[in-house]
C-alpha cells in the first residue's frame, strides 16, 4: 500500500460475538470484527496485529467475523490485538487494543476437585438452603496476576475476602448440563493480597436440582449441588500458587435458609452479615454425581452474561387495610426487589405477581398450572427476610420472579417509593434496533413487545418469567428474527443452539424446550413448529449475522430433525386415513400426520385439546418449509448434493400438501386464517390460486369483524402476508384494531408486556394465563420491515445489502427504524411534510441499499434524503 494520511481508528472490536476483553475464552482461533473509522464508507484493506505477529496488509473489504490466523494461544494464554484499515479516507490509525485470554482447556489444567456441601438429609424441594463453602490460602508475596476459574451444579456466587466477585448473576447459567457446563473466569488481581485470604462461595439449587417448569419437577439434572473452583496466583517474581476446591474445604448453611429459583428465597439476617471467620464449618463431601467425572463438559460461553441490568423506581405504593403494602413498579419485569435499610426485628414477606384482584391485592391465581382444580398446585414467588436492623439491605440473588406488583407484609410503619426498587435481571444483550412512529399506542405496543422479549431472555429464551421459565423451541423460532433486530442475540443464540443439539434425541427428535431436564422422551415431544427451530434458528443466524460457522455446526442437528420428520411421515399413517383408504396413495409418504403436535396453539375461540384433532395440515406445511430452508443451508455450505436432495424432498412434500389440503375450488381443507397465512407465507399455494386465497383470507378476517383469529405459530406472519399480497389496508386495520382480540386491546388494558392469551386481562379486569409471553409480540417485525420499511435481503446476509420499502398508511404521519447491523448503523425514516413525503435513509459503510419507493434505485453508503 502507498503511504496515506492517517484518519480516526477502527472501533468496536469484537471477539466472535462478544465485545472488547474476553476472559476465559474457549476459542483459540476466533473470528474478529470491527467498525470502520467515522466517515469512512469503503474498506479496501486491513491489517491485524497481535504482539510480534501481523497479517500484513490484506487487500479485502472483509471486517465481519474475519478468522484469526496468528499463533494459537495455549491454556491461560492472552492475545492482545489491534487493527488498522485502508478506506476511502486513507490509512487509519491503529485501533485501541482488545484482548482475549484463554481459560482452562483440558482436564490436565485442573488440579481442583469437585466438592458438595455437608448435606446428609436433603430438604424438600423449594425449602433447601443456600450453602456457604469456604477455605483460605496464605499468599507469600506481591501479586502480579490472579485468576479464578469456577463452575457449579446449581447457582453460585464467588466471594473472596468477604467481597462478592464480579457482576454476573445466576452463574454458571442454564445449559444442557449433561453435555455443556460453562466455566466463568474472574480477575482476582486486586481482590487477593499478600498474607491470609478467605476463599468462599454461596451455592444453591438453581436450575440444576430446583423446581422447574409448568409441572414443578425437581432434581432434574441431579440430586446434589456441587462446586468446582480453581485459584491461580502469579507473583511479581514470576512464581505461582495454585489452590482449588477439595476435601479440605468447609461447609455450612448461609443466612439464606431457603432458596429456590422458581419459588423464592428466605434470609435470616445476622449482625454484621454472614461471617466467613465463623468456627462451625463442617467438612465438605465428595460428590457421587457421575457427571462430576465428565470433564469434557466444561466449556466457555459464547453469550453475554446475566446481570442486574436496570433499576426500576416504583410508580406507587398503596397500603391496604391491615398494613399490607402494595408496590406497583409500573411495568412487568423479571428479577427481584431490593429493600433498603430495614427495621430491626421484623419479618418481611414479599409476594410477587403480575396482576391485582378486585380488592387491589396481588393475585397469582391465574398463574397456577391447575387453577380450576379443587387442590391447585402451589405458585409462590415469595421472598422473606428477618431483619436485624443494622443497616443491611435485602436483595435475593438465588431466585428471580416475573412481576409488576409486590405485596409487602410485616413491615411496620410507612413504605414509600424511595425505600425499595425493582431490579431487572436478564442476559445483558446489546440493543441494536429501535422503532418510533406518530401513533403513541403503536409505540407502546412496540415497547411492550421489547420488554416482554428482554425480560424473557434470562440465559435462555424463556416462554414466561414466572410460571415455567423454560426455553420453548416454538416460542423462540416464531420470534427469533424480531429478536435479532432488537438486540445482538448472536452469542446468546449460539449458546442455546449448542444445547438444542446436545439434548436432541438420538432419532433426531427435538425437545419441546432447551435445555430439557427430562432424560427420557415423553408423549408430547417432537411437535412441528417447535422442533423446526433446529432448522430455522440457525438459518436466522446466517441471515442476521453471516455466521456460517454456526450454520455448519448445527447442520447435522437440522438434518437429524428433518430425517426424523421424513421417517415419521413415511412409516406412519393417521388411523383415520388408514380407515378411509387401507392402501396409502403415493403422496402420503410425504404427509406428516402422526405424532404429537401443539398445532396452531391458542387460536381465539378454539378450545385447547392436546390429544385431539388432526394437525397434519400444520405439520406437513412445516415439513415443506424446513426442507426448503435446509436446501438453502446446504447450498450456503457448499453441499450441492444435499441441496438437490432437500430441494426434491421439499417439492414432494409441497405436492403432498397441495394434493391433500387444496380442494377443487381452491379452498383449503381447514378454513382458518392461520391455515391461509401459513400456506401463503411458505409458498404452498400454486401461483394461479394465490389471489383467491388472499381474498378468502381477507373474507375470514372481515367475517370476524376485522379481528385476527390466528394462534401461536402464524400470528407473527399475518400482517406481512397481507402486505406482501397487496392488502396492506387490511394489515393496518388489524394493527389498529382496538377491540378484542387485538394487540391494542392489550395496550388499552394496561399491558406493559405481551400476554399469553389475547384476553390476558378481560374487560372486567380479571387476569388469565401469563401476562408476559413474548411470542405474539412478533408483530413488531411488521413495524420494522413494513411500517418503517427497513428490510433484510435473503440473498445478502448480515445486511450487506438491504432494502428500504415503507408501506404507508393514512393513520400514521411518520415512522423511523434504526438497526446496528454487523457493518454499522442503518436507518429508514419517512415523514409527511407539506403534501409530500420525505424519506431519509442511512446506509452503513461497505453496504448498499435498494430504495424501493417510486422507481427503484441503489443507494451507497451515507445519508440520503428523497422527497416524493
Amino acid at each position: 500500500m502507498t503511504e496515506q494520511t492517517t484518519t480516526d481508528a477502527p472501533h468496536r472490536l469484537r471477539f466472535e460475538h462478544l465485545d472488547d476483553a474476553v476472559l476465559g475464552a474457549g476459542v483459540a482461533r476466533p473470528r474478529l470484527s470491527w467498525q470502520l473509522p467515522v466517515g469512512a464508507t469503503r474498506q479496501t484493506a486491513y491489517e491485524i496485529a497481535a504482539g510480534d505477529w501481523s497479517t500484513g496488509v490484506v487487500r479485502s473489504a472483509e471486517r465481519v467475523l474475519v478468522p484469526y490466523t496468528g499463533p494459537e494461544p495455549a491454556t491461560r494464554g492472552r492475545v492482545e490485538w489491534r487493527v488498522r484499515v485502508w478506506t476511502d479516507l486513507g490509512e487509519s490509525d491503529w485501533s485501541a487494543s482488545a484482548f482475549w485470554e484463554m481459560g482452562l482447556l483440558q482436564r490436565s489444567d485442573w488440579s481442583a476437585s469437585w466438592i458438595r456441601p455437608h448435606e446428609l438429609d436433603v430438604p424438600e424441594p423449594g425449602y433447601r438452603p443456600v450453602y456457604a463453602l469456604h477455605s483460605d490460602v496464605e499468599l507469600t508475596g506481591p501479586i502480579a496476576l490472579a485468576r479464578a476459574y469456577v463452575t457449579a451444579h446449581g447457582i453460585y456466587e464467588l466471594v473472596v475476602n468477604g467481597q462478592r466477585i464480579g457482576d454476573q448473576e445466576l452463574t454458571p447459567g442454564f445449559t444442557a448440563y449433561r453435555s455443556n457446563l460453562q466455566v466463568q473466569t474472574y480477575d482476582l488481581t486486586t481482590a487477593l493480597h499478600e498474607g491470609a485470604n478467605d476463599l468462599g462461595a454461596f451455592l444453591s439449587d438453581g436450575w440444576y436440582r430446583g423446581l422447574f417448569g409448568y409441572s414443578r419437577t425437581y432434581d432434574n439434572f441431579g440430586d446434589r449441588t456441587a462446586l468446582l473452583a480453581q485459584f491461580e496466583v502469579t507473583y511479581a517474581d514470576g512464581s505461582t500458587t495454585v489452590v482449588g476446591s477439595g476435601l479440605g474445604w468447609g461447609s455450612t448453611i448461609s443466612n439464606s435458609t431457603e432458596a429456590d429459583l422458581l419459588d423464592g428465597q428466605r434470609v435470616v439476617q445476622r449482625l454484621g452479615g454472614f461471617r466467613w471467620d465463623r468456627r462451625d464449618w463442617q467438612p465438605v463431601l465428595e460428590p457421587t454425581d457421575p457427571l462430576c467425572a465428565d470433564w469434557s463438559r466444561l466449556c466457555a460461553t459464547p453469550a453475554p452474561p446475566v446481570r442486574r441490568v436496570r433499576s426500576i423506581t416504583p410508580a406507587s405504593v398503596t397500603t391496604l387495610e391491615g398494613g399490607r403494602h402494595i408496590v406497583d413498579l409500573g411495568e412487568n419485569t423479571n428479577g427481584w426487589i431490593h429493600l433498603d435499610e430495614l427495621r430491626p426485628g421484623s419479618e418481611i414477606v414479599l409476594t410477587h405477581g403480575e396482576a391485582l384482584d378486585a380488592d387491589g391485592d396481588v393475585t397469582t391465581d391465574h398463574l397456577r398450572p391447575d387453577a380450576d382444580s379443587p387442590t391447585p398446585s402451589p405458585f409462590n414467588q415469595i421472598d422473606s427476610v428477618v431483619s436485624v436492623g443494622d443497616g443491611q439491605a435485602f436483595e435475593p440473588r438465588h431466585t428471580t420472579h416475573g412481576f409488576q406488583y409486590v405485596a409487602v407484609d410485616g413491615l411496620p410503619g410507612p413504605l414509600g417509593t424511595a425505600d425499595l426498587h425493582g431490579v431487572e435481571v436478564r442476559t445483558d444483550l446489546r440493543p441494536t434496533g429501535t422503532f418510533h412512529c406518530s401513533d403513541r399506542r403503536v409505540e407502546l405496543l412496540h415497547e411492550a413487545a421489547v420488554r416482554s422479549w428482554r425480560t424473557n431472555a434470562c440465559d435462555v429464551p424463556t416462554d414466561c418469567p414466572q410460571r415455567e421459565r423454560a426455553g420453548w423451541t416454538g416460542d423462540y423460532q416464531v420470534f427469533v428474527s424480531t429478536a435479532a433486530f432488537l438486540d445482538d442475540i448472536a452469542g446468546f443464540t449460539d449458546k442455546w443452539l449448542k444445547d438444542l443439539a446436545s439434548d436432541q434425541v438420538p432419532n433426531g427428535m427435538v425437545r419441546n424446550y432447551v435445555p430439557s431436564p427430562e432424560a427420557a422422551v415423553g408423549g408430547v415431544e417432537g411437535s412441528s413448529g417447535w422442533g423446526d427451530a433446529a432448522v430455522s434458528v440457525p438459518w436466522q443466524m446466517w441471515q442476521s449475522y453471516r455466521d456460517r460457522e454456526v450454520l455448519a455446526r448445527q447442520y447435522p442437528s437440522a438434518v437429524a430433525w428433518l430425517e426424523f420428520v421424513k421417517t415419521t411421515a413415511r412409516t406412519a399413517r393417521a388411523p383415520e386415513r388408514i380407515e378411509a383408504n387401507p392402501e396409502a396413495p403415493e403422496h402420503e409418504q410425504f404427509l406428516w400426520d402422526t405424532g404429537f403436535h401443539w398445532g396452531e396453539w391458542l387460536e381465539p375461540g378454539v378450545e385447547i385439546a392436546l390429544f385431539e384433532g388432526e394437525h397434519s395440515i400444520v405439520a406437513t406445511a412445516y415439513f415443506a418449509n424446513s426442507a426448503r430452508l435446509l436446501a438453502k443451508t446446504a447450498e450456503v455450505l457448499g453441499k450441492a448434493e444435499d441441496a438437490a436432495r432437500w430441494t426434491e424432498l421439499a417439492a414432494n412434500v409441497e405436492h403432498a400438501w397441495a394434493t391433500e389440503f387444496i380442494g377443487a375450488d381452491g379452498r383449503l381443507a381447514r378454513d382458518s386464517q392461520a391455515t391461509y397465512v401459513r400456506a401463503l407465507r411458505f409458498g404452498l399455494i400454486p401461483e394461479h390460486l394465490v389471489p383467491s386465497a388472499v381474498e378468502h383470507l381477507v373474507e375470514l378476517i372481515r367475517a370476524e369483524g376485522t379481528h385476527l383469529s390466528t394462534g401461536f405459530l402464524s400470528t407473527g406472519m399475518l400482517l406481512p402476508v397481507l402486505a406482501d399480497n397487496g392488502r396492506a389496508d387490511v394489515a393496518f386495520d388489524l394493527l389498529f384494531q382496538d377491540t378484542s382480540p387485538s394487540w391494542l386491546t392489550m395496550i388499552d388494558r394496561g399491558a406493559t408486556t405481551i400476554w399469553e392469551h389475547w384476553d390476558g386481562i378481560d374487560a372486567k379486569g380479571t387476569p388469565s394465563g401469563s401476562l408476559n409471553h413474548y411470542s405474539k409480540g412478533a408483530v413488531i417485525g411488521f413495524l420494522h420491515q413494513y411500517v418503517a420499511g427497513l428490510r433484510p435481503l435473503e440473498s445478502h446476509p448480515g445486511y450487506e445489502r438491504f432494502a428500504v420499502e415503507p408501506v404507508l398508511d393514512h393513520r400514521l404521519d411518520w415512522a423511523r427504524a434504526t438497526l446496528e447491523t454487523p457493518f454499522g448503523l442503518a436507518s429508514s425514516s419517512w415523514r409527511r411534510e407539506d403534501g409530500a413525503v420525505r424519506f431519509e435513509v442511512v446506509v452503513p459503510a461497505d453496504t448498499e441499499c435498494e430504495f424501493r419507493v417510486g422507481e427503484p434505485v441503489v443507494l451507497g453508503p451515507g445519508t440520503h434524503v428523497i422527497t416524493f
